[in-house]
C-alpha cells in the first residue's frame, strides 16, 4: 500500500476534501505514478456533482503529470523513473482503439467511469477503511499517487515545459485543438467561430491559427478571456450578450462561417453554433451538456448540407496530439502556457470559485512534495 493525499469528492458539499487515503499496489498491468500536477477540468466538477456515472466518494482528477514509481509485472515500454503526462483508459483491441480512435472505445465509460479497475474492485480506503472510489478517466489524479494502464500514458519528450503545464495536456487542450484539427479538419483560409473562451475553446483557438484559418471569431462571456483569445490569434471577440449569432453573422458579412466550436456544454450555444455556419458548414460539439439535454436544431438548417457532431478527447490518440502539442509550442506557435494559474491541492476549492467566476482560465494544482512522499 502507498499511503496518499487526494481531494475526495463525497457528494455531501458542493466541493472537495482534502485527505490522507491508503492506494493499493500495482496489478500485473498497472503502472504506478507519481502525480505532480493535475488540471482542474469542467468534467471533473460534472462528477462530483453527481452527474456522471461515477459512484461517490471518489478522488476525480484526469489531467495529470507526473513520474513512475513502479510497475507491474506484465507492463512493457514503461520503466520506473519515466516522465508521463495521463489521459484516458481504452481496451486496446476494438476496432475504434486499432483505428487510431481510442475515445470511442465501446468499453469507455466502464473503464474511465465506473470508479474501480475491472476484476479488481477500488483500490482506495480512507482512514476510517472505507473504500474511495477510483481511476477516474484511468488515472484519478487529484491523489498524490494513482494507478494506470501503461496504454494510458504519454511518454514526455525532453522539453523544458514544467509538470504544471504538461498537466492539461492529458485532456483539454487537446480536446479543443483535436476537434480544429481531426474533427472538423479546419482549412487554410477559412472562417472558424469558436463559442467559449475556456481552456478548450482557447485550444481551439490555437489549433486554428495553426491551421491557417483566416478569421476567427471567439466568443464569450468574460471580456478577459475574450482579451486572451485575440492575445492568442483570434481575429474578432464577440462579448456573448444575447446577440451572438447576430455578431458573427455582421463579422462575417451574413455569409457565416465554415466551421465552429461550442465548449460551453449549454445546449443553447449548441443551436448558436449552429446557426452562424454557412451552407455546407461543420459545428463541432465539445461541452458536457446535463444529462437529458436536447439541442432543437431547425431542420432546415441541416439541409443546408450542414454538418453537427461531437468531439472526444481531441478526435486522435492522445499521445499523438500530446506530442503535436509540444512541438508547436517549442517553436513558439501553440502558447498555451500563458492561460494556466496554479494552486496548491489544498486550495482545490478556491480554485473552483476562481474557475467559475471567469478570474481563472485553467487552474493546475500542485503535489507539493510533502503530499507526494508515499512510503
Amino acid at each position: 500500500m502507498t499511503a496518499i493525499t487526494a481531494a475526495v469528492a463525497r457528494g455531501d458539499c458542493d466541493g472537495f476534501a482534502v485527505e490522507q487515503l491508503e492506494l493499493a499496489d500495482p496489478r500485473p498491468d498497472e503502472v504506478l505514478v507519481r502525480f505532480k500536477a493535475v488540471g482542474l477540468c469542467h468534467t471533473d466538477l460534472v462528477a462530483a456533482a453527481g452527474e456522471l456515472p461515477t459512484p461517490l466518494p471518489a478522488v476525480l482528477g484526469h489531467e495529470g503529470a507526473g513520474i513512475v514509481t513502479a510497475v507491474g509485472d506484465g507492463v512493457v515500454g514503461i520503466a520506473p523513473g519515466d516522465r508521463v503526462v495521463a489521459s484516458f483508459s481504452f481496451c486496446g483491441r476494438c476496432t475504434n482503439c486499432l483505428s487510431g480512435q481510442p475515445a470511442y472505445c465501446p468499453q469507455h465509460f466502464p473503464l474511465n467511469f465506473a470508479g474501480e479497475t475491472p476484476g479488481y474492485g477500488p483500490s482506495l480506503i480512507d482512514a476510517e477503511g472505507r473504500p474511495v472510489q477510483d481511476h477516474f478517466f484511468g488515472q484519478s489524479s487529484f491523489g498524490s499517487f494513482g494507478l494506470c494502464r501503461a496504454s494510458s500514458l504519454c511518454l514526455v519528450p525532453d522539453t523544458a515545459l514544467t509538470d504544471e503545464q504538461l498537466a492539461p495536456l492529458g485532456c483539454g487542450i487537446i480536446t479543443g485543438a483535436g476537434a480544429v484539427w481531426n474533427s472538423l479538419k479546419v482549412t487554410p483560409g477559412s472562417s472558424v467561430a469558436i463559442f467559449g473562451a475556456g481552456a478548450v475553446g482557447l485550444s481551439a483557438v490555437m489549433a486554428a491559427v495553426v491551421a491557417g484559418a483566416a478569421q476567427i471569431i471567439a466568443v464569450d462571456v468574460h471580456p478577459g478571456r475574450l482579451a486572451l483569445a485575440e492575445q492568442m490569434g483570434a481575429t474578432d471577440i464577440v462579448l456573448a450578450d444575447g446577440n451572438s449569432v447576430d455578431a458573427v453573422m455582421e463579422l462575417t458579412r451574413g455569409a457565416g462561417v465554415g466551421f465552429s466550436v461550442e465548449s460551453s456544454g449549454l445546449p443553447t450555444v449548441t443551436v448558436e453554433a449552429t446557426k452562424v455556419l454557412s451552407p455546407l458548414g461543420s459545428a463541432a460539439v465539445l461541452g458536457i451538456a446535463p444529462a437529458g439535454s436536447t439541442i432543437a436544431v431547425d431542420a432546415f438548417d441541416i439541409l443546408l448540407g450542414r454538418t453537427l457532431t461531437g468531439s472526444v478527447v481531441g478526435h486522435q490518440a492522445p499521445a499523438v496530439l500530446i506530442q503535436r502539442v509540444i512541438t508547436l509550442h517549442a517553436q513558439g506557435r501553440f502558447p498555451f502556457p500563458s492561460m494556466i494559474r496554479t494552486y496548491p491541492l489544498t486550495d482545490i476549492n478556491a480554485a473552483i470559485s476562481d474557475v467559475r467566476s471567469g478570474e481563472t482560465i485553467k487552474a493546475v494544482l500542485r503535489h507539493d512534495e510533502q503530499t507526494n512522499e508515499g512510503r
